[in-house]
């Protein structure tokens, strides 16, 4: 009997993969991150014999990574926040008076998201401006958008905004944020003018959003700070004391 021989026509070789096609169709749904990505991502993923659906929520994690660190570069940007100083860099063992779960507790963002506000009080040199910058970092990093002003700077806006139509005075930068953080109040005393556009300020924003303040005088000294008007002190009430 004569052997017979038979033989199985082999696989198709499989197509490559058209990844310029992948990357132009991740790039037309506006996936950029993950369409720059895909090739490295697509080479872990072969050698690491990962499965589709693994592969998948790796590649999405990419981009909702790079999108969130977009966001926050840009919205920093935007906020006018110093950079270099946040919650980790605060020496808390040179301002032992400053209670590190307290500020941890304040970096939640809670305060924020129900309009609260906060002062922050004390001498010169002990952290203030670092606390408020770090919280206003944490704010935009948990999505609230910030506006930083120096006081004086904050005082020259709202000097050239003074005859602006309400409609439009509240779209200016300070009014809108949902954290506006105002730095160094009470180095120089407030004018009458200056007075009551900070008491504008403060009365719009009551209730609408939360603000921030750092100053080196106790409300007590207010009165004094704020052209000797005591209703327009009463502005301070508005805000709970941090340190």
């Amino acid at each position: 009997m004569t052997a017979s021989t038979s033989t199985k026509a082999l696989p198709k070789r499989a197509r490559q993969t058209d990844l310029d096609g992948l990357r132009a169709r991740l790039e037309a749904l506006g996936l950029g991150f993950a369409s720059e990505a895909l090739p490295d991502l697509l080479t872990q993923a072969v050698k690491a014999e990962q499965s589709a659906p693994h592969f998948l929520e790796t590649l999405l994690e990419a981009e909702q990574t790079q999108r969130e660190e977009r966001r926050i570069r840009r919205a920093l940007g935007l906020s006018g926040l110093p950079t270099g100083q946040t919650i980790g860099t605060f020496d808390f063992a040179f301002q032992p008076s400053i209670e590190r779960s307290r500020i941890e507790a304040l970096a939640t963002c809670g305060w924020i998201k129900e309009k609260q506000s906060l002062l922050i009080l004390g001498p010169p040199g002990v952290g203030k401006t670092h606390l408020a910058i770090a919280l206003g970092v944490r704010a935009v990093e948990c999505g609230f958008s910030v506006a930083f002003y120096r006081v004086e700077e904050l005082l020259h806006a709202m000097r050239k905004d003074a005859d602006r139509p309400p409609t439009r005075l509240k779209r200016a930068k300070y009014m809108k944020p949902a954290l506006v953080i105002i730095d160094e109040m009470g180095f120089e005393p407030f004018s009458r003018e200056e007075a009551t556009l900070f008491f504008r300020l403060v009365s719009y924003r009551y209730g609408r959003g939360a603000m921030c303040i750092t100053s080196n005088k106790a409300i007590s000294a207010w009165t004094e700070m704020l052209a000797g008007d005591e209703v327009i002190t009463s502005a301070g009430d508005i805000v709970k004391s941090c340190g």
